[in-house]
């Protein structure tokens, strides 16, 4: 099986590992700051904190923006569910804002007009999650001119993303959002085997979720509410959580981030080759913005259904029988049963649920060989009954 997505582990990751198994620390040592201070600088971000999930990231991020109870979080329909769950775990209400059909991302131009009326109906969102689907940034500088109109926050959903650039600059860099998050799976651009991180150019906003996923305990006599009984003090000042990365974790982060751009190109240029090859087949193939470099954690292809004699399941099914681990990112959101509590029904996001009728996401690693990208465009060709 050619799955589609793999981890890159090579010695080095395995050395940085086993130096911090025999260190002092495996928990709360020198080596999640050093991780934190290398992605912040690498990004151009004032501070980053490593958390153990980017969906642990996304929860403190909509906590330190004060979203609760009686709040709106407006997101994507197509993203993991995690984009959405945030603003659950926080007792607020969650909508969505259908996507843009050639980038896949939030539409701003949707957004705005479901701004004006929900600013007449009183029911404004106070954050906003903008997720980079596949690693393209979504148009950014648009969705903030919204912020700064009516009044909402930014988090950057920037799990697919690390590494990519938008208007020249890295991802992360918090121009356009007040929060980013940047998750670290398996399958991601590059991996900590399970974390995430957020990262912010506001003192109070890091201070805030630098307490948030540590239970709320700090030793920071700053931010007691009264002097400290000895050394060995420290207070709980908020209702936290235990959302901390490893030293394990951040050790194969570093190993990880110093091969960073080399994954972004690898994953651009077979992406292209994709890119060529398939234009003659009846899918149509992602657009990429030109003032944006995709960190390609994705290749999303959409079966032309009224040019094939097969169905979009069919066509799935015959390429995970012959071997080719597709899959599909994502099923909207608002579909799923845990959401159609809420109100969602069929119909309410067509251009989402347009994008789920044709998607297939094929696969894309960067150590993907030319020999396994040829039997992944052979068994597509044979799927759609073009061969």
């Amino acid at each position: 099986m050619i799955p589609y997505g793999r981890q890159d582990i090579r010695q080095a990751d395995i050395d940085a590992v086993l130096e911090v198994l025999q260190s002092d620390y495996l928990t709360q040592g020198p080596m999640v700051p050093r991780f934190e201070q290398a992605v912040a600088a690498k990004v151009g971000a004032r501070h980053a904190l490593a958390v153990n999930s980017a969906t642990s990231a996304l929860h403190i991020a909509c906590l330190a923006l004060g979203l609760g109870e009686g709040d709106w979080l407006w997101t994507s329909p197509i993203t993991f569910v995690a984009s959405a769950n945030c603003g659950l775990y926080c007792g607020a209400q969650v909508d969505f804002v259908d996507i843009d059909p050639r980038t896949y991302n939030l539409c701003p131009t949707a957004l705005a007009a479901k701004l004006e009326q929900a600013e007449r109906e009183g029911r404004l969102p106070k954050v906003v999650v903008a997720v980079h689907l596949c690693g393209q940034p979504c148009d950014m500088q648009a969705i903030h001119a919204l912020g700064q109109r009516y009044g909402f926050r930014i988090i950057e959903d920037a799990s697919h993303a690390i590494g990519g650039q938008y208007q020249g600059d890295y991802i992360g860099n918090g121009r356009y959002s007040d929060i980013i998050v940047f998750s670290f799976h398996p399958v991601k651009i590059i991996t900590t085997a399970e974390g995430g991180m957020a990262l912010t150019n506001d003192d109070a906003l890091a201070s805030r979720m630098d307490l948030l996923r540590s239970h709320g305990v700090t030793r920071d006599p700053a931010l007691m509410t009264h002097e400290a009984d000895g050394p060995w003090y420290y207070q709980q000042v908020e209702l936290g959580f235990n959302y901390r990365m490893t030293e394990l974790q951040a050790a194969l982060g570093v190993a990880q981030l110093e091969r960073l751009d080399a994954y972004v190109t690898k994953r651009n240029a077979l992406a292209a080759r994709y890119d060529d090859v398939l234009a003659t087949l009846p899918v149509t193939i992602p657009w990429q913005h030109p003032d944006s470099v995709s960190g390609r954690h994705l290749y999303v292809i959409r079966v032309m259904l009224d040019q094939v004699n097969v169905t979009h399941r069919a066509v799935f099914e015959r390429l995970r029988e012959q071997g080719i681990g597709v899959n599909l990112h994502y099923i909207p959101v608002h579909t799923q049963p845990y959401y159609r509590q809420f109100g969602f029904r069929d119909g309410d996001f067509p251009e989402a649920e347009r994008y789920y009728a044709e998607a297939i996401s094929l696969p894309l690693y960067p150590t993907m060989t030319p020999a396994q990208q040829d039997a992944v465009i052979a068994a597509l060709t044979q799927a759609l009954g073009h061969a």
